[in-house]
């Protein structure tokens, strides 16, 4: 059983004959059967003889897997990880039966197992990558560098929302951010997943809620938080030495590790990076133009496969919309107030650049035939008290 975007786009066959030539190889040994496997956009029900993935493209990919009940009908949480692959390249893994998850071999015995591969020993027990799906998954990891990679992945690389149960607790949350915790909590956990101790999460950039200057006045501190032109262009210098590419791949690797990994700790970053660049009115318009058209196009491809309802009902259980429920098409939810408002500034504006104005109304459309949103009814205000990226508005003395 696979699962993967409905609209993928085709491999021509050139393409295809050099992947068999030039292809990673994915070696999983061990791992029971009816676990839930799955790489980049396509996730598998693992069967007697499965062995892993073969003609895997070089380049960076998510792989994650929860391990099931002996009924198949309880999972443990996900686990998942990034890895960049290199052309012909073959990565082993093992089946720790006591843990549950997948473990790394000593280099003799991994040398010793990839050489078996070039052989083709496994050949017929090695699943092909499904290159169909290919073009869905580089539209969401077009920004996402090795690099990029290695500075945001936790120590050992596994991301998995047991080792963020203290983090949760913490976490400020939204009605609908609750809704989906406990989505998450009661739908993927086994009742006897193993405890694991709190290990240290992603490196991910601190990303301030909100500007906050002693020395400015209430109504200058109200303008910088309606809109956050300035605070977007501090985080860039200070965490991403300019580079908003850097901002871009991070926010791919948030929304893959939520997405697919299920964590929570992402989704919150993910959230964070959004509504950061939705906040603002300057940069899209003026300063940042380009970056806001590569921010524009890399959401519409996140919400257009991660939000899509399933057409497929054998994927109902594993398909790419995992775990959302209804709550995601109800108009509470952080990204409809901030959409609108940041449509606003797009449409409304006297000059606007002709790229960033196609992506906003594909942008726009997709949020109204997806969610059934009307984006149009400026009588609307919508603010949720409880989330932290509310618009800060300071009242003035005497008001």
């Amino acid at each position: 059983m696979a699962s993967g975007g409905g609209a993928a786009a085709q491999m021509d066959p050139e393409a295809a004959t050099e992947l068999v030539q030039k292809g990673s190889t994915l070696l999983l040994l061990d791992v029971p059967q009816r676990t839930l496997f799955g790489i980049d956009t396509q996730v598998f029900s693992v069967g007697p003889k499965f062995k892993g993935i073969k003609m895997v493209p070089p380049g960076p990919h998510f792989v994650y897997y929860c391990s099931s009940s002996r009924s198949g009908n309880e999972f443990a949480p996900t686990v998942g990880f990034f890895l960049t692959t290199q052309p012909s390249e073959v990565i082993v893994r093992k089946w720790d039966a006591q843990e549950e998850r997948l473990i790394k071999l000593s280099e003799e015995e991994e040398i010793r197992y990839s050489e078996a591969v070039r052989r083709f020993e496994f050949d017929d027990q090695l699943g092909p990558y499904n290159l169909d799906s290919y073009g869905d998954w580089k539209q969401l990891s077009s920004y996402l560098s090795q690099s990029a990679i290695e500075r945001l992945e936790p120590i050992g690389g596994e991301i998995t929302i047991a080792l963020e149960s203290s983090w949760m607790d913490k976490a400020p949350q939204s009605d609908m951010e609750r809704r989906l915790m406990e989505q998450l909590r009661e739908s993927k956990f086994a009742k006897n997943a193993p405890v694991q101790a709190e290990r240290r999460g992603c490196y991910y950039t601190s990303i301030p809620a909100s500007v906050k200057h002693k020395n400015v006045s209430g109504g200058d501190l109200t303008a910088l938080n309606l809109d956050k032109t300035s605070l977007l262009e501090s985080v860039l210098a200070k965490n991403y030495q300019g580079q908003e590419d850097l901002l871009l791949g991070e926010l791919q690797f948030a929304f893959i590790a939520f997405m697919m990994g299920q964590s929570l700790e992402a989704f919150m970053q993910w959230k964070a990076i959004v509504s950061l660049l939705l906040s603002c009115s300057e940069a899209p318009l003026h300063t940042r133009t380009n970056l806001f058209v590569k921010f524009l196009r890399t959401f519409y491809y996140q919400l257009k496969h991660g939000f899509q309802r399933t057409q497929d009902s054998r994927s109902e259980d594993v398909g790419s919309s995992l775990f959302l429920d209804e709550a995601w098409f109800s108009r509470d939810i952080f990204l409809y107030r901030l959409s609108k408002d940041f449509f606003t500034v797009v449409f409304e504006a006297p000059v606007v650049d002709g790229d960033l104005l196609s992506w906003a109304r594909k942008l726009k459309m997709l949020l109204e035939t997806t969610f059934g949103w009307d984006l149009e009814d400026n009588a609307v205000n919508l603010i949720d008290e409880d989330d932290e990226f509310a618009p800060v508005v300071v009242e003035m003395d005497g008001s």
